[in-house]
């Protein structure tokens, strides 16, 4: 079994973060399928304080990972963005959104934070 990839914690300490038990429960899954998410690049865990976790603001309400947000993980993969700089990118405010990429994601807007990611590539 591969190990499963993490950011450093590049998140402001109020960022919410769930350890990987926490994150199957929302989703519905055992821990298993969450390092399986994270390995094929639908998640993003960084380590706090020497523990695996996930961003809760990737999760939707509803119980399942942020529409638009494995797609934008593997643009920005493919640009080169390694996870600690996906992490920072995905939570610093971009003005021309308005807001962070991840609230943009949150709030139905992935073609768009996509399209950034993408041109972020050229």
């Amino acid at each position: 079994m591969s190990a499963t990839p993490s950011a450093n914690d590049v998140l402001d300490p109020e960022v919410e973060v769930l350890a990987l038990p926490d994150v199957a429960q929302r989703l519905g899954l055992p821990v298993t399928k969450v390092r399986q998410a994270l390995r094929d690049g639908q998640l993003v865990a960084v380590r706090r304080d020497g523990v695996l976790c996930v961003p809760a603001e990737f999760l939707s309400d509803d119980g399942a990972i942020v529409k638009g947000l494995p797609g934008t993980i593997t643009v920005l993969a493919d640009a080169g963005f390694t996870p600690d700089e996906m992490v920072r990118w995905l939570f610093t405010a971009d003005e021309s959104l308005p807001g962070r990429p991840v609230d943009a994601l949150r709030a139905t807007g992935a073609r768009e934070v996509k399209r950034r990611a993408q041109a972020l590539a050229l």
